[in-house]
């Protein structure tokens, strides 16, 4: 008797790691491809697509495989949201790659199904638990790293130059010493001006800020402070 429950939608994915086993009369393609239809067969699944990575390591990360990264293209618009393959090594046989592979689908609400072991991803072993540890470890060392190497340039290039990063000095701006003089010069006269009177004089100058407007007292104070 037929069963009348709904079959879920499903894309399959292989890969083939040698280009030996590439091509017709092959067995690799033909073995995956069957042992997914039997699997989805069994377990309510229609498999509406077939990707395939040829001539792909299993080590290499999923994001760089032209089959992969087509398969996420095309699930993307079509709603389905199950990812079968024939066995974990076939996904990667890297541990690493296929737990970092499994999470990455997961945050994009996609599961992955093995057909000869379907619970393997979704089982927390402590062996997956601890390969996700070292690598987060891992992921935080590199960031530390980077951050720490980065730092040192920052202070070197600050030992060098005086200066590192951060907005520019009015000194360091184009026509800047010019700017910096005509404003101390003003400053200086008596009676005193304002520094919004200066300002204003600096604009009938051709001194303006870069949307045409006169500068700011406040800008005008760090004019005066500074060296040119």
């Amino acid at each position: 008797m037929a069963s009348n429950r709904k079959r879920v939608e499903a894309v399959a994915y292989m890969r083939t790691s040698s280009a030996a086993n590439i091509g017709d009369g092959k067995d690799s393609e033909r073995r995956q491809r069957a042992a997914i239809e039997a699997y989805a067969k069994r377990a309510g699944f229609v498999v509406v697509d077939w990707f395939y990575d040829k001539a792909v390591r299993g080590a290499d990360v999923v994001t760089a495989r032209p089959g992969f990264a087509a398969m996420l293209e095309q699930i993307a618009g079509n709603g389905v949201r199950v990812v079968l393959v024939e066995s974990p090594d076939r996904f990667a046989r890297d541990l690493a790659v296929q737990l970092t592979g499994h999470d990455f689908l997961k945050t994009l609400g996609v599961t992955l199904i093995p057909a000869s072991s379907p619970d393997f991803f979704t089982e927390e072993t402590p062996t997956a638990v601890l390969v996700r540890q070292v690598l987060g470890a891992i992921y935080q060392f590199d960031k530390a790293t980077l951050v720490a190497k980065l730092k040192a340039a920052r202070e070197r290039k600050r030992a060098r130059n005086g200066k590192c990063e951060g907005r520019k000095s009015y000194a360091e701006m184009p026509g800047g010493p010019e700017l910096i003089a005509a404003a101390k010069q003003l400053a200086d006269q008596r009676p005193r001006l304002s520094l919004r009177k200066i300002a204003a004089e600096l604009a009938t100058l051709g001194y303006v800020t870069r949307k045409g407007k006169p500068y700011s007292a406040m800008g005008i104070r760090s004019m005066i402070a500074q060296v040119a």
